[in-house]
């Protein structure tokens, strides 16, 4: 299929002085292991921060549980961003991947313009489907620890090509598919949340208050598979203020969710 690149001369002219210029690098590659990799270990350079690199093919992409996430070239947007988050209590830091489901949420709505939604912890679904997948991971500890966050957007994959079952994508919806137009916004949606809490001194209370409007997993039943094989069942009834999904009476952590009315 003749899949247009994430044109870089566009990233690049939009952070000479816009919303893009909270990033210190922006940078696209034609193909690598996985940009969440490739970032962590940049990371050992505690000079590296606000750092995007996007790859138009990942060969060793990891999801959640080290599931694999990989696409055929040019079809996805795979993108890490890494940032530091000096002074900030690290029982905090969790917010940060639901932080970023919110700005690809956003994105997602404004962009090309499609009824996205969460599914908790930090899943984007769009009618039912899972669209996107977010996954934070530690790459420093200390005084201004950093994290790197990779998204990765299922954009032109037809059925044959998704990565699951109860996968979609922006093309089967017939939604708009520029990638560099999504990116653009993707970026500018996240950099704009995360001034604002840095701003707030990492206080979650407006943050959260984002997350649970845009969170479709609140108020229907559900079913969560936990660490070591526990599944806990019921109706998920909000999202406390250090992100853990409540059902029932259970807080939930950590965990593998299904949304058992109107499962996809």
């Amino acid at each position: 299929m003749n899949r247009a690149p994430i044109d870089a001369q566009r990233l690049h002219s939009s952070s000479a002085d816009g919303p893009l210029s909270f990033y210190d690098r922006i940078e696209v590659v034609e193909s690598t292991g996985s940009t969440n990799a490739d970032l962590v270990a940049r990371a050992a350079d505690t000079a590296v921060d606000r750092q995007v690199l996007l790859a138009e093919e990942q060969v060793h992409g990891r999801g959640r549980h080290a599931r694999s996430w990989v696409s055929p070239p040019r079809a996805q947007i795979s993108l890490s961003i890494l940032v530091r988050l000096p002074d900030i209590d690290p029982t905090t830091l969790g917010w940060l991947p639901l932080l970023t489901g919110v700005a690809v949420v956003d994105a997602l709505r404004a962009t090309p313009g499609v009824s996205a939604d969460l599914k908790w912890p930090n899943d984007v679904l769009l009618g039912g489907r899972k669209l996107a997948g977010i996954l934070a991971e530690v790459a420093a500890t200390g005084a201004a620890p950093a994290v790197v966050v990779g998204i990765g957007v299922n954009v032109d994959l037809d059925q044959s090509e998704l990565p699951v079952p109860h996968a979609t994508s922006l093309t089967l919806a017939g939604a708009d598919t520029d990638r560099t137009a999504l990116v653009a916004a993707i970026l500018t949606e996240f950099a704009a949340r995360f001034t604002a809490w840095q701003r707030a001194g990492w206080a979650t209370t407006e943050l959260a208050a984002a997350y649970r409007e845009r969170c479709a997993t609140i108020g229907i039943e559900v079913r969560a598979e936990l660490p070591g094989g526990q599944v806990v069942t019921g109706v998920a009834t909000d999202v406390d203020d250090t992100g853990r999904l409540l059902i029932g009476d259970r807080a939930v952590s950590a965990g593998d969710v299904s949304h058992l009315r109107g499962q996809y």
